[in-house]
């Protein structure tokens, strides 16, 4: 007699139960929600860091004035104290033609900050000088060259040139537009910037680095909340960083756009030193 076949069970299939499913997606959310977190705290701390910026800049030509008694760039016997960087003629000097490491260049003392006319990667000029002057002088971290870089006679080259900021393509620079109340056009206000700091993207003095949120929460830290007005002023007035002006004289109605996420916002620092 044959024994009975015997069929074999099927094979048990393997699968996550719901409570499995509902750990593995909140690990899942707790592990994209910490990586959120983390970026907005590192953008956070990129902010405060550029606020410490400014702050230890501005110390730092208050302190130059004290001790030379001179604007950085414009100082008119900076070559006695570093000698010449150049024999260019375009190298000003009141200490001789003799060129010594690390040498500087003098300014004309009429209180502006210059802005650079000159050729491109060659000349040095005032607003080069300033950030030079202050490293020489160890009010600043840093050796800047003191000249434009290649592309332009306004090319800015962080850490080169002038500083970095620990805002990700962020770039320090100082300048004067010398002519009083600026006219005003679709990228700034029309008010008097005197010497001013400004703090941009990339390597133009015209290119955004912060959204318009970012930037309204600098100009709370550090002034009036308000884009047009206090001692910090907004670039891209016309519906990007900012809106609700008519146009660059209308400084009453403008406020930050916070509704634009993108980058969109740098900053002027009028007369600042």
């Amino acid at each position: 007699m044959k024994a009975d076949h015997v069929i074999p069970p099927p094979p048990t299939k393997l699968a996550f139960s719901l409570v499995e499913l509902s750990i593995v997606l909140v690990i899942l959310g707790l592990l994209v929600g910490g990586v959120l977190a983390g970026k907005s705290l590192i953008r956070a701390a990129e902010l405060r860091a550029a606020v410490s910026e400014y702050q230890r800049y501005s110390t730092a030509v208050m302190s130059f004035r004290d001790k030379y008694f001179a604007i950085p760039g414009d100082m008119t016997n900076a070559t006695r104290f570093w000698s010449r960087q150049s024999a260019s003629g375009n190298c000003v000097t009141n200490s001789g033609t003799a060129v010594a490491t690390p040498g500087t260049c003098d300014g004309n003392g009429d209180g502006t900050i210059l802005r650079d006319t000159g050729l491109p990667g060659s000349e040095p000029h005032e607003m080069w000088q300033f950030w030079r002057q202050l490293a020489l002088a160890e009010m600043i971290e840093g050796n800047y060259s003191g000249v434009a870089g290649p592309s332009s006679y306004i090319d800015f080259q962080p850490g080169t040139n002038m500083p970095k900021s620990k805002v990700p393509n962020g770039v320090w620079g100082a300048l004067n537009v010398v002519i009083g109340v600026f006219p005003g056009n679709s990228i700034s206000y029309s008010i008097d910037y005197g010497n001013y700091f400004i703090l941009a993207g990339g390597t133009s003095v015209n290119l955004p680095l912060l959204t318009p949120q970012e930037a309204w929460n600098m100009d709370v830290k550090l002034d009036d909340g308000k884009p047009s007005s206090g001692k910090i002023v907004a670039q891209f007035w016309d519906n990007a960083c900012a809106t609700g002006g008519a146009s660059e004289f209308d400084l009453a109605n403008s406020v930050y756009n916070l509704s634009n996420q993108t980058v969109q916002c740098s900053f002027y620092f009028p007369k600042a030193f």
